[in-house]
């Protein structure tokens, strides 16, 4: 997949990656659109085999938020993160400060 093609195809406005190696954070953020108002959208933890199947499902999971707050009438866009980690090792992980807090305040 060229990313800044089909970003462009599908109108998305952001792509956000955050690797945080003190806590072994791995996330990312896609903001699909805010044309109606701010980002509508929550965090999905999944075990990806890989960074594009990360990648592909952020990108679908932003757009269908999209879709959906329009379809509900919101005046609000779509926005997505996925955090891409085995359960087991999420539970391990220390949030305390750093990146964590980034993705709270987005």
């Amino acid at each position: 997949m060229e990313i800044f093609n089909y970003m462009e195809k599908y109108n998305y406005e952001e792509l956000v990656f955050f690797n945080d190696s003190k806590t072994g954070l791995k996330a990312i953020t896609c903001i699909h659109s805010t044309k109606l108002g701010p980002s509508l959208g929550g965090t999905r933890l999944w075990n990806y085999k890989s960074e594009s199947e990360a990648i592909e499902d952020v990108l679908r999971l932003a757009r269908g938020m999209s879709l959906k707050s329009a379809c509900a009438g919101l005046d609000l866009g779509g926005g997505k993160t996925v955090i891409i980690a085995a359960p087991k090792k999420l539970k391990a992980m220390n949030f305390s400060g750093g990146h964590t807090e980034d993705l709270l305040n987005l």
